[in-house]
């Protein structure tokens, strides 16, 4: 009987070695090498050695680039909006998509969703389920009040006999529920190891190119919030999708991480209830209807996530401490960012912060990432220190610097139109971005160029 012959690899990059490693020496990741058992090569007829996992090529010939067609890429609008706007419009022909996020969070049913819009449209589907039986997707199809044509269910982890009924079905689109529940039979390494998804996806992916099929990939993540397995899987795939979220709250986030077809700053917001993902057509003022008026420590702020402004509560609470080193809490926003606005404010708006509990706060569960929302987090913890709110009416957005200054930020119009769209009628920037600029009707624009300056004016 011959020997077994294992490998580890590392899941961050999918670097093999024949020893364990406590350090990757590829990546530099550390404990992430895994044990796994190695495909035994497969001899040719002159004798040669070839991997088990390997195909022959396509075959196709060299093509001058003035000779290749340009043929516009068909999409497919999947009847939810908010997932067509992170999509940049709709479905691709032969398009491999990602989806990842946490359990729980509502891929399959979101995805479970798609599919039946697409199938009362006339499409073929279908939808393989690694993890669920078909009676239990025909459940929670149940609960979701979907009853259609055309929509096909495969509870099936053996990627080889996916890929044989995909080629009979020939569908417009496919689902694979999960990836790291599929597995090469061929391959000897356990489903969820790295070879095994590297091999499955590149096996789809390959699927995807020859018979026009999109296929849309669920990921799991690990505790880090990336997806499992080796980070070459999302190289290989089209699009990269990314579903954020807290189980105890109603608001779903949709990211694009990555898209060859269009924009990767897109958003989508969705609700989570007993009849599935609901869209929400406007954020900003679902965000801010259970905004507390008249109370300190609260600024809104407008952010931009891709071609989308989106209105936000910022919420800071500051109260004296009662240790020697005071407490930083960040909920939605950079602890380091918060830290150093913090400083700023003691050094060049004369706030003493020095001996506060500051807790932040961003309402809605949203991540702000852009340094527009400093000044807007500088007013918020202002506020609560003079116990003086902010006017209800008053939107703020700036980036600060070290030396308390405010900087300009990108598309400030567009911010503009949102906040008076929804009823604001005095709005702070940044001094340098009003060049050029026409106030809305109704609205008053105030120019600051220091964060001294910008409080002077509010409080």
């Amino acid at each position: 009987m011959p020997k077994v012959k294992s490998v580890y690899a590392c899941t961050a990059c999918g670097f093999e070695s024949p020893r364990w490693v406590g350090r990757c020496p590829s990546c530099g990741a550390w404990n992430t090498m895994e044990e796994s058992i190695a495909a035994e090569p497969v001899r040719t007829a002159s004798g040669g050695k070839i991997a088990a996992n390997q195909r022959p090529g396509t075959g196709a010939a060299p093509m001058l680039l003035r000779d290749i067609p340009e043929d516009t890429a068909l999409r497919t609008p999947t009847g939810i909006s908010e997932l067509d706007r992170v999509l940049g419009g709709g479905i691709v022909e032969g398009g491999l998509i990602l989806i990842g996020g946490d359990p729980g969070i509502g891929k399959s049913t979101l995805l479970l969703q798609v599919c039946s819009h697409l199938a009362e449209s006339g499409k073929r589907v279908l939808y393989v389920s690694g993890e669920e039986s078909a009676r239990q997707i025909r459940l929670r199809a149940r609960r979701l009040e979907i009853d259609t044509g055309n929509l096909y269910v495969l509870a099936e982890n053996a990627l080889d006999a996916v890929e044989e009924k995909i080629r009979t079905l020939q569908p417009d689109v496919a689902v694979i529920d999960s990836i790291q529940t599929m597995y090469r039979p061929e391959m000897a390494s356990a489903p969820g190891s790295v070879s095994q998804i590297r091999e499955s996806t590149s096996l789809v992916m390959r699927l995807c190119k020859e018979t026009g099929t999109s296929v849309f990939l669920v990921g799991h993540v690990t505790k880090d919030g990336a997806i499992a397995g080796p980070r070459m899987l999302e190289h290989m795939v089209d699009v990269v999708l990314y579903f954020e979220g807290d189980r105890q709250q109603d608001y779903r986030l949709l990211r694009a991480v990555k898209n060859r077809f269009g924009s990767v700053n897109e958003l989508g917001v969705f609700r989570m209830t007993g009849k599935g993902m609901q869209v929400v057509p406007n954020p900003s003022e679902e965000l801010l209807s259970h905004r507390a008026k008249g109370t300190s420590g609260s600024a809104v702020f407008c952010g931009l996530e891709g071609s989308r402004p989106l209105l936000c509560d910022v919420q800071a609470l500051t109260s004296p401490t009662y240790y020697g080193t005071p407490r930083r809490t960040v909920n939605g926003a950079d602890g380091g960012r918060v830290a150093l606005l913090l400083a700023v404010l003691e050094k060049r708006a004369s706030q003493r912060t020095y001996n506060q509990d500051v807790y932040i706060n961003v309402a809605g569960g949203l991540e702000l990432s852009e340094p527009a929302a400093d000044l807007a987090l500088c007013v918020a913890v202002a506020s609560s220190l003079k116990e003086q709110a902010v006017g209800p009416d008053v939107a703020v957005m700036g980036e600060v610097g070290l030396a308390g200054e405010v900087r300009s930020i990108p598309q400030c119009d567009r911010r503009i139109a949102e906040c008076a769209r929804l009823g604001f009628t005095t709005i702070v920037v940044p001094k340098v971005s009003l060049r050029g600029l026409k106030a809305p009707d109704g609205v008053r624009l105030i120019g600051v160029d220091t964060v001294y300056q910008a409080l002077s004016v509010l409080f």
